[in-house]
């Protein structure tokens, strides 16, 4: 006689979700990052001490340049001329403050200039001229280069000369386009990162290995210090200071309101 089956029992059923796999580690020592997002270099720039100034320090100054300016103005009978690393400033002018500047870019590309308080500080002025770098490295080898800005100066406007947008380029007397002011981008911090420890010199920064040749060609940059005189509110001028007074590459930049 055949047994009756047994009553069937609920299946319990467990939903399965999709199978994840495990994304690849990330470590500093594997050098592994996102393909999709740009590659940028760790930043050690520090910001200039003329942005970290506090106000007290501005008032106190402010109150010290009152007080001289209240004294008689005495004019010396004798004109001692200033000559400073070789190179000699124009009448009038005594001193003055010590900055980096760095001219670099694609050799087949627009040249940029970087004006920093020191070579391993932020941007203070960063411009794009319409002159190809190699042209203007060429230029600069072949002689003195004077680089001429000029920008048109409208009544009651506070904006610092340093802060104008955009400016006429005249270079050895011959207008050569324009000047932009622009902020850096991770190709500028590149630069700034890898010439941080470099004061003054010029050559080629490496593409990294494996990295193809740009088609406008290898980034070139020259490094030197800049002495800063400030005529007034509407004028500026970078001389390049030599060092030790010897017959290398001579620059001047020149800022003006007119």
């Amino acid at each position: 006689m055949a047994t009756p089956p047994h009553p069937l029992k609920p299946v319990q059923t467990r939903s399965r979700s999709p199978p994840t796999f495990p994304s690849p580690p990330t470590t500093p020592s594997s050098g592994m990052t996102n393909p999709m997002s740009p590659i940028r270099p760790a930043i050690s720039l520090h910001q200039p001490n003329s942005k970290k100034g506090s106000s007290k320090h501005n008032k106190i100054f402010r109150r010290v340049r009152a007080v001289f300016r209240s004294f008689p103005i005495i004019t010396p009978a004798c004109k001692i001329s200033v000559s400073l690393h070789g190179n000699r400033l124009p009448d009038g002018h005594v001193g003055g403050t010590r900055m980096t500047g760095t001219l670099y870019g694609h050799r087949k590309a627009r040249v940029s200039l970087a004006i920093q308080e020191s070579p391993g500080s932020l941007p203070l002025l960063l411009l794009e001229l319409t002159i190809p770098t190699g042209k203007l490295l060429q230029d600069m080898g072949g002689g003195l280069v004077r680089i001429a800005l000029e920008c048109e100066k409208k009544p009651n406007d506070k904006t610092r000369i340093e802060d104008e947008p955009i400016w006429t380029l005249f270079c050895n007397g011959r207008k050569c386009g324009y000047a932009a002011k622009r902020e850096p981008t991770d190709e500028d911090f590149n630069v700034m990162q890898t010439l941080r420890v470099v004061s003054m010199g010029a050559g080629v920064i490496p593409a990294g290995d494996g990295a193809d040749q740009p088609a406008d060609g290898e980034l070139t940059y020259m490094r030197a210090f800049f002495e800063r005189v400030a005529g007034s509110k509407d004028s500026e001028t970078y001389y390049m200071l030599n060092p030790d007074g010897n017959n290398g590459p001579e620059l001047s930049l020149f800022f003006v309101r007119l």
